[in-house]
């Protein structure tokens, strides 16, 4: 009498091995498939990106409002414009004939051009560390920027403050020395490592809204003891972040970086 049984033992084994080695064959066909879809289209898309960089090269640099635009297509589907910027004469760079994916597709005019304003921001915060502690407000900042180097000619950059605020993202792999701080609802750039601590930051932040502060003034207004107000007063002065006027009653206490976004 004949069995209607599967084949059991080694038969059993020998069939599923097959059938599994089809599956991961197929498998691996898709996936080589989809594979090879996606990088054609990522090859349209990236020579798409690169030819529109190239052509309005020259509006998106002397243009503000076109490079805003830009920048925010960019980061809507997934380009950082800044990519380049930060790996620029990094090891495979310009001197291997190499560079980012972001850079070849953007071309060097974008990505150089974020390169060459935090190259400018960097020596606006340094030109006037001693003025403001390290502390300038970003409108400040972006109006130095584009007035240019004092005595020379033609040295300014056409610059909005989403440019300035882009540029020093791009300085992030200096490890941290140029930071964004927001104090009394405006932006400013801190281009020295020291963090500021929750009273300094509270005392800054009094100063944008009243113009200037007294050691009363902040016994009155934040209940603090005055060997406290006192305490924050000589560190924020000890690192410039604010300017003594002896002159008045009672001593004010003015921050430089607000005294120059007000002007």
């Amino acid at each position: 009498m004949a069995s209607n049984r599967r084949g059991v033992g080694l038969s059993a084994f020998t069939n599923a091995a097959i059938a599994s080695d089809q599956y991961a064959r197929h498998g691996q066909a898709l996936r080589t498939s989809h594979a090879e879809a996606l990088a054609n289209q990522l090859s349209v898309f990236q020579a798409a990106l690169h030819n529109f960089s190239l052509t309005h090269a020259k509006d998106i640099r002397s243009n503000p409002t076109f490079r805003a635009e830009f920048a925010r297509m960019c980061n809507a589907i997934g380009v950082d414009p800044l990519a380049g910027s930060n790996v620029k004469g990094a090891g495979g760079g310009a001197a291997g004939g190499k560079g980012s994916v972001w850079a070849k597709m953007l071309g060097s005019s974008v990505n150089d051009f974020y390169f060459e304003l935090g190259v400018r921001v960097v020596e606006v915060c340094r030109e006037t560390r001693g003025e403001n502690g390290g502390m300038i407000a970003v409108a400040e900042l972006q109006k130095r920027v584009t007035k240019g180097r004092a005595g020379l000619v033609g040295g300014g950059m056409e610059v909005t403050d989403d440019d300035v605020l882009r540029a020093i993202e791009s300085l992030e792999p200096l490890g941290g020395m140029f930071k964004l701080q927001t104090l009394g609802g405006s932006k400013f750039v801190r281009s020295v490592p020291k963090e500021l601590n929750k009273d300094q930051a509270t005392v800054l932040e009094v100063i944008q809204v009243l113009s200037y502060v007294t050691i009363s003034m902040l016994q009155a207004n934040l209940d603090w003891e005055r060997a406290r107000a006192i305490a924050v007063i000589d560190d924020l002065v000890a690192d410039s972040l604010v300017w003594v006027d002896s002159q008045a009653e009672e001593t004010e206490f003015w921050s430089p970086a607000s005294l120059h976004e007000g002007g």
